[in-house]
């Protein structure tokens, strides 16, 4: 599994995809993404995933872009450089459009492409000690695909100070600028991690897919619109069979 650009393991519904380059901090290159896209592929059509899990082999979650692969580019036509970023572009696509929750479990670094890549997903698990940030500046290139989803997660502001500085974030202060979902407890970051992707399979999956779908829905929706739309997944939520069983047996307990 060691020559594998992504390592994949299915367990109790959960996949996990391993970024599995540590000789190379994880660094993201054209292989690595035909990978993910494949595995996100496999998993919205899998009925035995109910969660995808994305981590980093090593000591990082991920460095960010193959430096040499991109500096190799550098003079391509910049249609080929164009088809070839928005393959990327189609990994953060799908992390969305997948009706399964994607988390991040990151531990060590998680800088430029791989940030975006955290941010990508929908939910993001962070050890106390990892990092984030976009120092693309600092190497004249610009974080420009993963702007879509930061401006999204902290806010106007805060995104250009993070891109224009380049500088990087605690998990504590990623997890207080909204970038990250929350920090677990280092000393039993596994288990935790473990333990919260378990709870999240064992939830209705067909009111997890209303769920996202609706989340997502939500962007530039105006404030009527956005109720309208709730009560039409309300009213789809009603008529599934998770939760006809799951009211049913709500209401036996309780009479009993």
């Amino acid at each position: 599994m060691s020559a594998e650009r992504v390592a994949v393991d299915l367990a109790e519904g959960v996949l996990t995809l391993t970024l599995n380059r540590p000789e190379k901090r994880n660094a993201i290159d054209q292989p690595m993404v035909d990978a993910l896209l494949q595995q996100l592929d496999r998993a919205d059509l899998d009925q035995d995933v109910r969660v995808i899990a994305v981590r980093g082999a090593g000591k990082d979650f991920c460095a960010g872009a193959d430096l040499a692969e991109l500096l190799a580019s550098a003079d391509q036509p910049a249609e080929r450089n164009a088809r070839s970023a928005a393959r990327l572009g189609l990994v953060f696509e799908r992390m969305r459009e997948i009706p399964k929750p994607v988390v991040a479990l990151v531990h060590g670094r998680a800088l430029a492409g791989g940030c975006g890549l955290a941010t990508a997903c929908d939910l993001v698990l962070a050890h106390p000690e990892a990092v984030f940030g976009y120092p693309e500046i600092q190497r004249g290139f610009v974080p420009a695909m993963v702007l879509a989803m930061l401006r999204r997660a902290v806010g106007e502001k805060l995104a250009f100070d993070l891109v224009a500085t380049g500088r990087t974030m605690t998990a504590a202060e990623a997890a207080q600028a909204g970038l990250i979902s929350r920090v677990l407890d280092g000393t039993r970051f596994e288990a935790a991690a473990l333990e919260f992707l378990g709870a999240l399979a064992r939830t209705s999956g067909s009111a997890m897919a209303l769920l996202k779908r609706q989340v997502y829905a939500l962007d530039g929706m105006g404030f009527r619109d956005a109720i309208r739309l709730g009560a039409e997944v309300n009213a789809l939520a009603r008529s599934t069979p998770d939760f006809k069983a799951a009211v049913a047996r709500f209401l036996e307990k309780a009479g009993g």
